[in-house]
């Protein structure tokens, strides 16, 4: 059978690990093991962009568990998209980011990271122009598709805590969640596609808003152009509200112990 996926040279050879064999990997654990904070500050130091290195590693521990037992790089500043996407820019940004490939196979989507930092400035200014900022929550009720990592990376550039619902979950599901989190803001999608079925994402975040209200924003992806209800006032296209929004956006400075997202169990 013909290889249509050869493994790269440097991926043979081991030379783009960072452990080379046993006795790296022995050095390497006994250097995390005789001052962690050392080599932890190193490694975040290394592979994370900061806009201000911390001094600090692991604060707390399981000796007096209480709220905030534990803090990692505290004194510490950056915004996490910085490393996932600015410091990419200048020698990857023609690289694809995101391969897509939706319900049918021959659909198929490439975002380099050019393209990528572009939408997620533009959907940060759109969130910004609804009232959105730091600290404030986002609930995300989305299918698979690019948008939803949008959608996450704009969150935090601007600051937000955004919280993933699964598209497959109930109405009263997503009303919980949109409770517990306080969220006023609401992604979601006209219809999801699974399986050759279409999943009614925007129906159901009505259903859920309409049990518990509280929800200044809903902002929907035209996914399938399917019909939906829709909500003056309150509701507004994806499409329309990155209509004209500057491809740049200031990532919001938040402390290393921000919350990035919620995650529901």
């Amino acid at each position: 059978m013909a290889d249509h996926h050869p493994v790269p040279a440097r991926v043979r050879d081991g030379s783009s690990n960072i452990i080379q064999n046993l006795d790296d990997w022995r050095r390497v654990h006994a250097e995390s093991m005789a001052d962690p904070d050392a080599f932890w500050l190193k490694q975040a130091a290394e592979l994370i962009a900061w806009e201000k290195v911390p001094t600090k590693g692991l604060e707390g521990g399981y000796d007096s568990i209480t709220e905030g037992s534990f803090k990692w790089f505290s004194d510490g500043t950056l915004n996490a998209t910085v490393s996932c996407l600015d410091q990419h820019l200048a020698d990857r940004g023609e690289k694809v980011a995101i391969l897509w490939e939706g319900d049918e196979p021959t659909d198929v989507r490439q975002i380099t990271y050019n393209q990528l930092h572009a939408q997620v400035c533009q959907f940060s200014n759109a969130l910004e122009s609804l009232g959105v900022g730091t600290g404030d929550r986002v609930i995300i009720y989305m299918g698979m598709i690019p948008e939803a990592a949008v959608a996450m990376l704009a969150c935090a550039r601007i600051g937000a805590i955004h919280s993933v619902v699964f598209g497959g979950f109930s109405a009263e599901s997503l009303a919980d969640r949109i409770v517990d989190s306080g969220s006023r803001v609401v992604l979601t999608m006209d219809e999801g596609k699974r399986a050759g079925r279409r999943i009614p994402l925007k129906e159901t975040t009505d259903q859920a808003i309409s049990k518990v209200g509280g929800v200044d924003s809903v902002i929907v992806y035209r996914h399938t152009s399917g019909e939906i209800e829709w909500t003056e006032g309150r509701d507004h296209w994806w499409h329309e509200v990155i209509e004209g929004q500057p491809e740049t956006n200031q990532a919001a400075i938040v402390e290393a112990e921000h919350p990035l997202f919620i995650l529901y169990t």
